[in-house]
């Protein structure tokens, strides 16, 4: 199954490892109290556990919010390790991410600034 996450606002990556036994209200008093930010915002959020073979999503959707748990049969997450930090990342490296690569690709090709000619 492919998860489309382009229709979030942002897409936030609570790096380190997180309790994979925490539900809904564990997680979203996670990201209020330890983090400062608004869980009910148009905002999907992504924690992983110790292992880094299975992954949750959490997102309100204007109702109520959804859990998602995904556990990989084959391969590892190149999951970023600072515990404190909190990453909002683009849809391309979401992509990489949930593919198994890191979020930092240093051979990409970035985006180019406005030069003068």
């Amino acid at each position: 199954m492919i998860i489309d996450f382009s229709m979030a606002k942002n897409v936030y990556i609570i790096c380190g490892n997180t309790d994979m036994r925490k539900g809904i209200d564990g997680l979203a008093t996670l990201i209020q109290d330890s983090f400062e930010m608004d869980p009910y915002g148009e905002s999907v959020f992504l924690f992983s556990g110790r292992k880094k073979d299975r992954y949750k999503c959490l997102v309100f959707d204007g109702d109520g919010f959804a859990l998602l748990y995904k556990r990989l049969d084959n391969g590892k997450l190149q999951w970023p390790r600072d515990e404190s930090e909190v990453r909002c990342l683009s849809q391309q490296e979401v992509r990489w991410l949930l593919e198994g690569l890191s979020v930092a690709q240093p051979k990409a090709i970035g985006k180019s600034k406005k030069g003068i000619f």
